[in-house]
Parts: structure tokens; sequence; C-alpha cells
């Protein structure tokens, strides 16, 4: 396998070279190819999308984790809309908001470039792979996929769309290939693959990030691992905070800016957990502290349930004497993803936004909004929880770096 790995590297490589001089109607025209082949290999990739259901319900995968990897019509016109949306924005290759002359008479220039190869390493949900193209074609990148064995029918199918596509466009269908070998070996092969990989970006659970952070040479972003919380203040709105949480917790529990703590002002935890409690609980297993046994019939919630990323139907409780301390909650077993205040307070809501260290901080709103296509990007390659190069949902603007150009007429250094 390493020489396959060798060979798509070298091709991606020199791809990369051309592709990032390409014009913004080009890429936008190719993008457009795109579209049309997903349209016409529609029904072949449900079918192998099937496949990878089928062999997960067959092992007894969780059926939110089953969700993350299902494919529909509906689905496949949204990853259609996402590219819809990279089409219309604006092109973030050779753009330079600093440009300055120097007193002799060097004419400076900062300007953005591709970052050239980008891998992404990512599981289940197959969606990314369509997000991820579109947005390193956008940008000016290639792009090196390795999905998950779950989902390797679906990735297969798409990728052939793609570059079906691709060949009716002027751009090479060498701009994107698929790592189909199974084998976590071929992982760790490619994280050391400096020579032919700029950056690698791992979306997924914290067992792969952990992974791919502990072992890679290529310089790596860490995205996604969401322990997401939502504090509820005392002057909160408690019927409109039952709305928000059963949102954060129910609508997809399987994705990682889902809520998995709720935190609650110990004033208004006898009114807003028995609420909460008698709309989520046929479907949402809560785990509490002991006031919030107190207050209702939950398991108890132990030292671990407070760092956990569930994924699941489950919910962990709180009850907290103010709001410092359910900030250093959250700054102490949050993963800095996604975060909110439900609050009536100007005050307090404006010390959270300042205090909590997230990538994403809510006032009055769902952590569920933290993703690419919901911000406007189009799609995302991750959503980065570090705090170097891009935090936050990475759109194409954050796949791009910079290089300086200098424009002389015979100046000298002395």
């Amino acid at each position: 396998m390493m020489s396959t790995l060798i060979e798509q590297g070298k091709i991606l490589k020199k791809a990369a070279q051309a592709l990032g001089t390409v014009d913004t109607k080009v890429k936008n025209a190719a993008l457009r190819q795109v579209i049309l082949s997903l349209k016409q290999h529609e029904e072949h990739i449900l079918r192998e999308n099937q496949k990878d259901i089928q062999n997960a319900e067959n092992n007894n995968m969780k059926e939110s984790l089953i969700d993350r990897l299902r494919l529909t019509e509906e689905r496949i016109a949204g990853m259609i809309d996402s590219i819809n949306t990279i089409i219309d924005l604006k092109d973030p290759v050779w753009r330079s908001n600093d440009v300055w002359t120097l007193e002799n008479g060097l004419t400076v220039s900062k300007m953005t470039v591709p970052i050239g190869v980008i891998g992404i390493i990512y599981e289940s949900r197959p969606n990314v792979t369509v997000d991820a193209f579109a947005l390193t074609l956008k940008s000016g990148n290639c792009v090196l996929l390795r999905g998950s064995s779950t989902s390797l029918h679906s990735n297969r199918a798409l990728v052939f769309a793609i570059k079906e596509g691709l060949k009716n466009s002027s751009i090479s269908e060498d701009v994107i290939s698929l790592i189909d070998d199974s084998d976590r070996a071929v992982v760790k092969e490619m994280l050391t693959f400096n020579q032919y990989i700029d950056l690698i970006i791992p979306r997924g659970g914290k067992e792969l990030i952990d992974m791919v952070v502990k072992n890679a040479t290529v310089p790596t972003i860490e995205t996604g691992v969401g322990n997401c919380h939502i504090f509820v203040d005392e002057s909160a709105d408690l019927e409109g905070a039952v709305d928000i949480i059963e949102n954060a917790k129910v609508q997809r529990p399987g994705v990682c800016n889902a809520c998995e703590t709720i935190l609650v002002h110990e004033k208004v935890a006898n009114v807003l957990l028995p609420k909460l409690h008698e709309r989520i609980s046929s479907k949402v297993e809560m785990r509490g502290c002991t006031v919030v046994q107190k207050l209702i019939n939950v398991k108890e919630a132990v030292e671990e349930d407070w760092a956990e990323e569930y994924l699941d139907y489950i919910l962990a409780a709180k009850v907290v004497k103010d709001m410092d301390e359910a900030i250093e909650h959250i700054n102490q077993y949050g993963t800095k993803h996604s975060e909110a205040i439900l609050t009536e307070s100007y005050g307090n809501a404006n010390q959270f936004l300042r205090q909590v260290d997230a990538a994403a901080v809510y006032v009055n709103a769902s952590t569920r909004f933290t993703d690419g296509g919901e911000f406007g990007f189009g799609g995302e390659m991750g959503i980065s929880t570090q705090k170097m190069h891009a935090r936050g949902p990475m759109g194409v603007n954050e796949l791009v770096t910079v290089k300086y150009t200098i424009v002389g007429n015979g100046q000298i250094r002395g």
C-alpha cells in the first residue's frame, strides 16, 4: 500500500501546482459539472450507501451513528446546495488587504495562496467527502480523502461521481484522491507524508483526533470533539430554554455540536428541570448531580459524565450556585467547541461571551448552529477547537496561507 500512497501523493502534488493558479470562473464551472454528475449518479450513490447502512446495522452500530452515515435524496440535495453556496463565495486565493511601500521604495503585499495538498481523515459521514472536495477546490487545494471503513461504499461512489464531473471541466480529476484501503496502518503512513501532504485535518471522535495529533509529522489541525454545554441563568426565559435544550440534544444527538451537559442556576432549577424532564424523558436518558436527583427522577451523574461526549440520547445535568461556577465547570470539562448561555441579562451574557474558552459561544440559541453551512460557508473541513491559524468552522478562507510579494526597482540592502 505504501507504493500506492506515494503514487497518490505525487499525482496530487503535481495537480496542486496547476490548480493553485486556476481562474475563479474555471473552478466554479468545474463545481457546476460536479453538481450535474452528483444528480446523474444519485441512484448509484444511494445504492452504495445502503450497503454501508446494512453493514452498520449488522454490526449493531448505534442508531445515532447510523444516522450520520445515512444518505437520502434530501441529503444529497443538501450537498448540492452547499456546492452552490461555495460557488457564490468570493475566491479566497490571491487576495490582499495589506499592501505598503517601504522608505526604500519596495512595495510589499501580503497575498493569500493555497496551502497545497490537504489530507482529511474522517469517520462515517459521507457528506464530508463532497464538502471537503468543494471547499478545497474553491480554495485552490488538492485533497486526499481517507474515510472510515463504515462508509467505504458511499465514499467510493461519491468520488466516482466527482471525478466524472471533473472530466467534463477544464480541471483535472487528479485534484481529488481517495484512500479506499481500510487498513488502519495506512493512516499512520499518511500522517508522515510531509513530502506530499501540506496539512492534515482529522474529523471524528476523540480517539481518532488524539491518534492523529500524537503520530503526525505533517502539520495538523485539531477538530471536532464536542462536549458542549448550555447554562440556564436565573434570568432565562424558561419556556424558551426548554425548547433550545431539546433542540440542542435531540435534533441530531450524534453530531459534535449537540449539547451533552446542561448547567442550571439553583434559583430556577426547581422549575426548569421538571419542565425539561417532562419534555424529553421519553427520548433522552438524563443523569444528574445529587441536587438534580432531588428534583427529578434520574440516574446519578458520576465524574466521568462531565467529560463525556455521548453522541447519543443522554444528557448530564448539574445545578450550580451562579454563573462563575458554570463558567469554571465549562472551562474545566469543555472541549473548546460550542457553549451557550440562556439569559435575559446583558451583563451576564457579555461576561459569558468573554470568559468561556470555546470556538463558538452562544447567547439564547442552540449549539447546533456551529456548522459551516449554517454560518454561510457552504460547508466545512471541520470545526477547529485549537487556537492557531483557524478556529471554529473551517471554510474556504481558512484553507489558504499567505505569501509576501515584494516588488522593487533595483534596491539592495546596505
